[in-house]
């Protein structure tokens, strides 16, 4: 959950590893630190907060050096502070750590009887005491080895040394690490956007790897210190796809590329000229697949959710839905008939990989849709999906829900049509409506963006709220409190609307605002029942539906009307009101949209 940067450089290197940590913000900012190698001896410099108070820190009091290491931190272990801050930094080792050393207690007890005393409450400064003991009897590579057995958990970490002043090493395992190769300097980044404003040339560690930098070399050894190669990749030269352009923040951004999302996603799958879509060599037959299991986390889960129905609806195979956390815990009945799906924006994400592995090593057949191809879910699974959303940046997922939602739905069509379970026109005016899809999202946006202003200004006083939807409308209901809860610290609950008499009733009280998704499909009477039965006690609705003209009811509060669609993609529809009725409460509460408290975009830990 944390970010890390290293470069070796024969330059100074503490602008670039500041520039580096503020795109790396959106994986951690509780605290934030530096460490450069200064006439050979380790300089530190951290404290609690966002990178800028790390750079108004450094203003004042420069970081020299050619060689260092950074990282912006998302609390595992003690409260965010600057002495919990990484780097962890002993006389001899420097070291930024993300992840998680499950056996941490174990080897602070092992070490405080060698008398090495402990500063943070954090299990990296674990990893800085131990190298640092094993340093004593052993060689650089010994040391780092012998090391790296002793951890149980995750970690990616960054090292620099006071006696070694001229490398930078990597490590990897579980959390993701990649490496950059610049002119006279090298590099080390949680990820290649934080890196991408130095170099296009990219390689990823893969479990167990290590890497040793200095600014003119790489070298990079397997879990066997085995010497190995590695390939390089060229990343695309776009430098505005992840700047915030004309918009105040990120998510606003990101909510309005909704549309071009889409469209670039359909762009990719659908084949316009033969009216078919472009999904080929599927890792199991597709007539042959016994059951599908969708396993996500968050928003990824409630994309699962979406497409149960989907898959429900257009194929006979049963449907399976798990959050990847508890997957890997259960006693799972794998089998090899089976395809398991896994999703996530960024393809790090530490329970779904986890469940992911636990597939690979009983040898089932996997699929991932991700948003980053490079990702270790990507490359550790047997057919990858990408969903072309390009960078995401704020916290709170928003084109990357609305990307995941497509392919899945995409995916769901074509396996139908391979299996003869939908018939040729039917197949074939699915890709029509499809591409009617983009625009109709961009007339939503418009729409919402007038809106949902007026309507935030309920929630303000509110202690909470409630989203209720039947059919593909319950799991957008559960995003959309999801969002809430995010972006704004409300407390709110998503229900299927039918549930209501059995329990969350009890919640209504005079003035709750409760958001009411009824589109005009077959469950469209029976939802409109249960908002009668919240009006009746007093909530606040605000209604949210494409068919408004058969609603007779002087006690809504608010009526949001969206464009009519074919009832499979309506939850796309219904998505952007919910994202931007998020966003405007946020706002109006000065809420952080981009950073939301406690919370990190890519979460590399269990």
């Amino acid at each position: 959950m944390c970010g890390i940067i290293g470069i070796a450089s024969n330059k100074l290197v503490a602008s670039n590893i500041i520039q580096s940590l503020k795109k790396l913000e959106y994986r951690g900012y509780d605290s934030a630190g530096i460490a450069t190698i200064v006439n050979g001896e380790i300089n530190e410099k951290k404290c609690a907060g966002r990178v800028e108070n790390l750079e108004k820190m450094l203003f004042k009091n420069p970081s020299n050096g050619s060689l260092g290491i950074g990282h912006v931190r998302w609390a595992t272990h003690g409260i965010p502070s600057k002495v919990n801050a990484h780097p962890h930094s002993s006389d001899e080792v420097s070291v930024v750590h993300n992840g998680i050393i499950e056996n941490s207690n174990e080897l602070k007890k092992d070490l405080e009887k060698k008398g090495y005393k402990f500063k943070s409450q954090t299990d990296t400064e674990v990893i800085t005491n131990l190298l640092t003991d094993f340093l004593k009897d052993f060689d650089l590579v010994d040391a780092i080895n012998k090391t790296l057995k002793t951890l149980n958990g995750s970690f990616a970490l960054g090292i620099i040394f006071k006696k070694f002043n001229n490398i930078v090493v990597g490590a990897r395992r579980g959390s993701p690490l990649a490496v950059g190769y610049g002119p006279e300097e090298n590099y080390l980044g949680s990820d290649s956007y934080a890196l991408k404003s130095m170099t296009n040339k990219i390689t990823y560690l893969d479990d167990g790897d290590v890497c040793v930098l200095t600014n003119n070399k790489i070298d990079f050894y397997n879990s066997k210190n085995k010497k190995i190669n590695k390939e390089i990749l060229i990343l695309s030269d776009d430098k505005n796809i992840a700047e915030k352009g004309e918009y105040k923040d990120f998510m606003s951004k990101e909510i309005n590329e909704q549309n071009v999302t889409a469209k670039t996603c359909i762009k990719e799958y659908l084949d316009q000229l033969r009216k078919n879509i472009n999904i080929y060599n599927f890792p199991i037959n597709p007539k042959d697949i016994q059951k599908i299991v969708l396993i996500g986390c968050g928003t990824a889960y409630h994309s699962c959710i979406t497409a149960k129905y989907w898959f429900e609806e257009l194929t006979n195979i049963p449907i399976e839905i798990d959050i990847a956390s508890e997957f890997r815990y259960r006693k799972i009945k794998l089998n090899k008939k089976n395809l398991y799906v896994f999703v996530s924006q960024s393809g790090e994400t530490a329970d779904t990989f986890a469940a992911l592995d636990l597939c690979k090593k009983n040898k089932v057949k996997t699929c991932s849709i991700v948003n980053v191809v490079e990702s270790s879910i990507a490359r550790s699974s047997d057919f990858v999906l990408p969903i072309h959303a390009g960078p995401e940046i704020g916290v709170a997922s928003t084109k990357a829900f609305i990307g995941q939602m497509l392919v899945l739905y995409i995916l769901a069509i074509k396996i139908s049509e391979v299996r003869k379970e939908i018939s040729q026109s039917d197949y074939e005016k699915k890709i029509n409506d499809l591409k009617k899809l983009p625009d109709l999202i961009k007339k939503t946006l418009n729409y919402c963006q007038d809106n949902t202003p007026i309507i935030a200004k309920d929630f303000l006083k509110a202690k909470g709220a409630m989203f209720l939807g039947r059919g593909l409308s319950f799991p957008i209901a559960l995003e959309g409190a999801l969002k809430l809860k995010e972006l704004s610290y409300l407390h709110a609950e998503g229900y299927p609307a039918g549930e209501m008499k059995h329990g969350p009733l009890a919640l209504i009280e005079e003035g709750l605002p409760v958001v009411i998704l009824a589109p005009k499909d077959r469950y469209f009477e029976k939802t409109i029942s249960n908002m009668q039965e919240v009006i009746a006690r007093g909530g606040k609705v605000i209604l949210i539906t494409n068919e408004s003209n058969n609603i007779i009811s002087e006690n809504i509060r608010f009526t949001l009307e969206i464009p009519k669609i074919d009832d499979y993609l309506t939850p796309f529809l219904m998505t952007v009101p919910l994202q931007l009725l998020a966003y405007n409460v946020a706002s109006l509460k000065n809420c952080d949209i981009d950073k939301p408290r406690n919370l990190a975009k890519s979460v590399t830990v269990e």
